[in-house]
């Protein structure tokens, strides 16, 4: 439970240095650099304009990844389901500088392959516009002549086509209802449902009067026709495409020619990316003619580290302060490791504010014991716990997110295995299903061939109410806990008796004296031999205890000056206590309706699957059944569990105590793709 102390660090150099400091820092990743602030008529120090350098390394970046989607389209690594989990390849400073110093190399080979794509495009594209015109030339392939041909000295000629499907006696009409006199020859080239094309002959004299009566029956002549004649023209596209293709063939195997430049080219994108970063963070700091100043926020457990080496290496002067009331400092957990898989629910709410603590260390416990029993099943859990548990131990080079995430899911699933042995389930009720069906064992009513070792949920659902409704009474008090040791922390005396201390009395005064009577006995099935849990008299001392807690909180929780008014404020915060507290208790209801959903539908699952009865289809209908249905259910309340588990922990739990608003600490940091530093 530990946020980790920021202190301000002011560091001053020799420029000289500049570039081998800030790769140092970069590497290191411990230090937050802020914008310098000067003065507005600071003469001496000034601050560099690098957004067109930046800009210049981004456009390398993005030549860069171009170039390797062209490898990885024509030449592609293959890769396992389980890929996404290597993370980064590590690599030694001096090997990261060894390939880099090929960068020159490195991007001419990425223009190449860029140059290569786009000549690749160009050929693709001439071969669909060939193909389009040979579309177009389909229907003119038993004209003998050029689609431009329009005549011989005597007569005229029309080439083209009518927007519909006519026959040769309906163009002959048309046109003789608007050229009477002419003397035609018309020649159907041919005939589809949306157009008919036509080779029309008539006098050199009749010509003018043909076209007008062709215009008017929407004759459409090819557009931009060739000089060849169809056939002739078929086999010059031919070739163009036969040239096109043959062209896409080299360029591809340039290409894949290629293919060991793609180690140089991830080494280029990571190294312009951290040339980027590195001049985007020049532009912060405060230069002169022969010296720089750098400031930032840096964990106090690293400055001894950072000012040993830096000292050690180069001239340099460095500070280091605690930030001041007014400093927005960053904020950056470090927890055991059983509690950090947890910090990125924490931080997906928000990271803690000023003044406040890290709660993840608490959180944690009930974060895994809730989800567990919201799923509840040993067998789901084993699958979980085995799976994640694998895939741990398999990948040392996991990225941190990545990792926490499954050491997460790692502890989630031991919990849910934890409570499905509790509470007997075994894929549903499988077990007892697979004897019942294939080995005719019987079984007696309640009975099951792996006995739960405390109860069975389904059968207890009262029992199973009353322990969560127990388990979340506690995940609240722990919340109101955190509460009054931060009012006594900031010294809020009568917050702390308001908050915590009046609340207390009033809700567990409150619930013991219920426990007094025979009515919630009864109903939470808590009654012993007949009689509630507790005494009368004990239950009379415990309601006195809540009714002093809701007059405390009455006479303390309003901060209005007039008496009267202080009170009514006190009345409505009893009101909300009284109401919050029992809306957020009944919310830890979901924990028994998840964790019997898990149950019911893995058991429907079971008997679904055994409706085929003792024999081998039955059996194989019951393999596929139990396959998909499972990984189905698994599936589903897996997802539902940690959605619902997170809402317990935002809404319920942190509704007690914790606000948030803390920034996360962003260190200048070498943010690569592909490979990560390898040093101590």
């Amino acid at each position: 439970m530990a946020v980790l102390q920021m202190q301000r660090i002011s560091l001053c150099a020799l420029k000289k240095d500049r570039k081998a400091i800030l790769e140092t820092l970069q590497r290191r990743g411990v230090v937050e650099i802020s914008d310098v602030a000067l003065e507005e008529n600071d003469n001496f120090f000034q601050k560099s304009d690098t957004v067109q350098a930046k800009q210049g390394f981004d456009r390398n970046v993005t030549l860069a990844n171009q170039a390797l989607d062209v490898l990885d389209t024509y030449a592609p690594v293959k890769t396992s389901m389980l890929s996404m989990f290597e993370g980064r390849t590590p690599v030694t400073v001096q090997q990261f500088q060894d390939r880099v110093q090929k960068r020159e190399h490195a991007l001419a080979q990425a223009s190449k392959l860029t140059s290569l794509s786009k000549k690749l495009a160009e050929a693709k594209a001439e071969i669909v516009k060939r193909r389009t015109q040979l579309d177009a030339l389909e229907p003119w392939m038993q004209l003998d002549v050029s689609l431009r041909f329009t005549g011989t000295k005597k007569t005229a000629a029309f080439i083209g086509s009518f927007p519909e499907m006519l026959s040769s006696e309906e163009i002959y009409s048309r046109i003789a209802q608007h050229a009477p006199d002419a003397d035609i020859s018309v020649d159907c080239i041919s005939t589809s449902t949306e157009q008919v094309c036509v080779f029309i002959v008539t006098h050199i004299c009749n010509a003018q009067a043909v076209e007008n009566a062709l215009r008017a029956s929407g004759f459409v002549r090819p557009a931009s026709p060739p000089k060849e004649p169809p056939a002739q023209r078929k086999q010059v596209l031919e070739q163009y495409i036969s040239q096109a293709q043959a062209e896409i063939t080299s360029i591809e195997k340039e290409i894949v020619s290629m293919a060991d430049a793609r180690e140089e080219l991830r080494f280029l994108i990571d190294d312009m990316a951290m040339r980027s970063e590195k001049y985007e963070m020049i532009g912060h700091l405060a230069q002169s003619r022969r010296a720089f100043i750098l400031s930032g926020y840096i964990p106090k457990r690293y400055s001894a580290a950072l000012e040993e080496e830096l000292s050690r290496n180069f001239d340099v002067a460095i500070s280091f302060s605690d930030p001041s009331e007014e400093d927005d400092a960053p904020v950056l957990l470090k927890n055991s490791p059983f509690a950090e898989p947890v910090e990125g629910v924490l931080a997906s709410y928000s990271l803690p504010g000023k003044g406040e603590i890290d709660p993840t260390s608490i959180m944690c416990i009930f974060y895994y014991v809730f989800f567990g029993m919201m799923l509840s099943d040993f067998a789901y859990g084993a699958i979980i716990f085995l799976g994640t548990l694998f895939v741990l131990t398999k990948f040392k080079n996991m990225e941190q997110g990545l990792r926490s995430s499954m050491k997460m899911f790692c502890f989630c699933g031991f919990s849910t295995m934890f409570w499905g042995i509790l509470f007997g389930s075994y894929f549903g009720n499988v077990v007892d299903q697979v004897a019942q069906t294939f080995f005719g064992v019987t079984l007696p009513a309640g009975g099951h061939v792996i006995n739960p070792v405390w109860f069975e949920p389904l059968n207890n659902p009262m029992k199973m109410l009353t322990f969560c409704l127990f388990l979340g009474l506690i995940h609240l008090f722990t919340g109101q806990a955190i509460n009054g040791y931060l009012c006594l922390k900031q010294k809020r005396f009568k917050d702390f008796l308001a908050n915590s201390v009046f609340i207390y009395m009033l809700v567990g005064g409150a619930i013991l004296f219920g426990l007094s009577t025979e009515m919630v006995c009864s109903i939470l099935g808590v009654m012993q031999n007949g009689a509630p849990l507790l005494s009368a008299s004990v239950g009379s001392i415990f309601g006195w205890v809540a009714l002093i807690g809701a007059v405390g909180i009455i006479c303390t929780a309003g901060s209005a000056k007039n008496p009267l008014a202080a009170a009514g404020l006190g009345a409505y915060a009893l009101y909300n206590n009284v109401t919050g507290y029992l809306s957020d208790l009944l919310s830890y209801s979901r924990l028994l309706a998840l964790g019997l959903a898990t149950g019911v539908i893995g058991t429907v699952i079971n008997q679904m699957g055994a409706m085929g009865g003792p024999n081998v289809i039955g059996a194989v209908l019951f393999i596929v059944v139990f396959l998909f249905g499972h990984l189905a259910n698994l599936g589903i309340n897996a997802l539902g569990a940690y959605v619902h588990t997170n809402r317990l922990q935002y809404v319920e739990f942190f509704g007690k105590f914790y606000e948030g608003g803390g920034r996360p600490f962003e260190p200048f940091a070498a943010h690569t793709k592909y490979y990560k530093f390898k040093e101590d």
